[in-house]
């Protein structure tokens, strides 16, 4: 039996509630996700005591399922002729080649903001070529902005399996490389952004240069929806969003248990805070740059994300909480549903990046 306290939000008071019908829902939101079933929630339940390679078969399902519907977005990608697109390989620290896509204003020579972008997919899936990533890194391009994208290693999926700390020993390659290459490419401050698993890379990205000494390379840090707690199987009472909007836009909790899963397979992880930056101590974030924390209102998410910001504010860190009204998890970049908000989002990025 299942009980309502409709005074409390989101499923914490209706257990039944979905994002379609969450009144707090920004209608047109609430319309997609009511007429047509997301990626995300076609995708089985993972229990709390699957394999590690039963988690490592899923992200594979789950990132195959979403190249499926690639070809589709592909197609609404505007032509962005005013961006001037590139590549770069350099080395990563086991001698693994690493990506960069680079988009910056076609006839502007600079120098411009630069945005070291980070793609989502939980570390564990997803690539900086996915079309939502690529109409990401060219929309903030287009405003005169330089964007690098990283195609780092992944837990799972195609450019897998690369646990932790892979990925993001190759973002902080790609950091170190931007701001060794600042005058050649044209780089001016220099930003580290991302979405989701980005959001948790951003992060751990700027904690690890902290940790090793090298932060006066990041002039700041953006991170969107950030996934940082690694705390799914059992969610803590003091992130009640885990369960209030848990299966929001198929986002169950038990689905990122899974991910963290694969991108730590032992667990040893889960309190070092560059694996899950929520676990990070006031000497961990002393002496950060300046950092913009983004959340979706209707996200699981979304109370870990608060939570960091505060941490940061209390470390004395110059940083800004946002808080996205009536979205869900990433749909700051759902271009084609609600274009205002993924304005409103670009323009608090490109200003963020033209203020350092």
């Amino acid at each position: 039996m299942t009980t309502s306290q409709p005074h409390l939000a989101g499923r914490l008071g209706d257990a039944e509630a979905t994002l379609a019908t969450d009144p707090r829902t920004d209608p047109r939101l609430a319309a997609v996700f009511g007429e047509s079933a997301t990626i995300l929630s076609g995708m089985r339940p993972l229990a709390p005591d699957t394999s590690y390679a039963d988690c490592l078969a899923y992200c594979a399902a789950l990132e195959s399922a979403t190249e499926e519907q690639a070809a589709a977005l592909e197609a609404t990608l505007p032509a962005f002729e005013g961006v001037a697109s590139s590549t770069e390989t350099i080395e990563g620290l086991d001698g693994n080649a690493i990506t960069l896509h680079l988009d910056r204003p076609r006839i502007d020579d600079g120098p411009w903001p630069c945005i070291v972008h980070l793609h989502g997919g939980g570390m564990v899936i997803g690539s900086a070529d996915d079309p939502t990533t690529v109409r990401w890194r060219k929309s903030l391009a287009e405003t005169g902005l330089l964007v690098v994208g990283v195609e780092f290693r992944n837990g799972g999926g195609r450019l897998g399996n690369h646990p932790f700390p892979a990925g993001l020993d190759d973002c902080a390659s790609a950091v170190r490389w931007v701001h060794a290459q600042r005058a050649r490419l044209g780089a001016s401050t220099l930003v580290v952004e991302g979405e989701s698993g980005g959001g948790n890379l951003s992060l751990a990205v700027a904690l690890k240069a902290n940790r090793e000494g090298w932060i006066d390379a990041i002039d700041g840090v953006y991170a969107m929806c950030p996934y940082i707690s690694g705390a799914y199987v059992d969610p803590p009472s003091g992130l009640p969003s885990l369960r209030e909007n848990d299966g929001y836009g198929g986002m169950h909790t038990s689905m990122m248990a899974g991910l963290a899963r694969v991108y730590d397979e032992e667990g040893p992880a889960r309190s070092e805070p560059l694996a899950w930056p929520l676990h990070a101590r006031p000497e961990d974030l002393a002496g950060l740059p300046p950092h913009i924390v983004s959340v979706n209102e209707l996200d699981p998410l979304r109370d870990e994300g608060l939570a960091y910001y505060r941490m940061l504010a209390a470390a004395g860190v110059p940083a800004v909480g946002r808080t996205v009204h009536g979205t869900s998890h990433g749909a700051d970049v759902m271009f084609d549903v609600v274009p205002e908000v993924c304005a409103e989002t670009l323009r608090s990025v490109v200003g963020f990046a033209r203020s350092l």
